[in-house]
């Protein structure tokens, strides 16, 4: 008789939890890094951080509890949340949105499912989370920057986020692209944030709108409160000259920041995320075109690919619970 020797390969799994101000996501995320089980609950606890720990245990029970599984089944916890991150220790150094100062997040999980635990800020996660499983899977020179209400991003070097001696590095919307420009959220004056954010892109169609009464941007948006991030985009598919000039000043302003972060870092894979991407190539032609102008090269060497991130709201899961790999 001859016995057929089977081998059983078991699953490794992994929770990554995305923390942020309204609500606690938490998914279970396999060795492959594949998200197989998800689960949300509102985190608002009124400043009460062991509390909001508790929701965080909760809500990634709920999420094992999809497949079955219990606390004892997975190898680790990782954790992205808005604020200055002392990755090493597990503190929470500041966080405004969550009323955090110098709070030990990490201790306070780990009293509560004796496992281990990582914690990083949210941005440098969904940023690792697309370098390890999104449009720059297999790279190890990766930056990552989302335009959004503000600009955020991440640095991925050599494999690892890069934070700077203090774990505070990489804040890449605080670059300065105007001197003595408009007003940043940080005190400086010109940041990327101000110009190449969603927010930065419906002030400059405001003041368009404002100076050219004509324009086709008032067919677009009817008044102002109606401008997005589309408008001036859609008003000049239109032929609208002020349209145009707006999307020309936006396009601009946001390719000098990006070259800046190619010269200065030389990534392989520069990615962009947030709404504004799904214009698509009436974006990223114009960009790749001035980024490859203003980049540092030399003929015949490789360049940075500029491309769009594709995981979305699961970068932040995806990063977050291979934080292991990191320590």
């Amino acid at each position: 008789m001859i016995i057929e020797e089977r081998k059983v390969f078991f699953m490794k799994y992994y929770v990554g939890i995305d923390l942020g101000g309204t609500f606690i996501k938490a998914g279970v995320v396999d060795e492959n890094c594949n998200i197989v089980a998800k689960a949300s609950i509102p985190s608002a606890v009124d400043g009460d951080h062991e509390g909001l720990a508790d929701r965080m245990v909760e809500c990634a029970k709920m999420a094992m509890a999809e497949l079955g599984l219990t606390i004892d089944d997975v190898e680790s916890v990782g954790i992205g949340t808005p604020g200055a991150i002392d990755s090493k220790n597990g503190l929470v150094v500041y966080a405004n949105n969550l009323a955090m100062k110098n709070t030990p997040l990490g201790e306070y999980m780990r009293a509560r499912i004796n496992k281990p635990v990582y914690v990083e800020n949210d941005a440098n996660v969904a940023a690792y989370g697309e370098a390890l499983a999104g449009a720059a899977a297999g790279i190890d020179d990766v930056i990552v920057i989302t335009l959004g209400t503000g600009v955020g991003g991440g640095i991925i070097a050599g494999g690892k986020i890069y934070t700077g001696f203090n774990q505070f590095g990489g804040e890449l919307g605080h670059a300065v692209v105007e001197y003595n420009g408009w007003p940043c959220t940080c005190g400086r004056k010109g940041c990327m944030e101000a110009y190449s954010s969603a927010t930065g892109l419906i002030k400059m169609t405001r003041i368009a709108m404002a100076e050219n009464p004509k324009s086709k941007l008032w067919e677009v948006a009817p008044t102002m409160q109606d401008v997005n991030g589309k408008t001036a985009f859609d008003a000049m598919r239109m032929g609208d000259e002020a349209g145009t000039a707006v999307v020309d000043k936006y396009i601009r302003y946001l390719a000098c920041g990006l070259a800046n972060y190619v010269n200065i870092f030389q990534p392989e894979v520069l990615l962009i995320g947030g709404g504004i991407c799904k214009e698509g190539e009436t974006l990223l032609a114009p960009l790749r075109k001035l980024i490859a102008e203003e980049a540092y090269s030399i003929d015949g060497q490789p360049t940075c690919d500029l491309r769009v991130c594709k995981l979305g709201n699961d970068a932040g899961t995806i990063g977050a619970a291979m934080l292991w790999k990191q320590h």
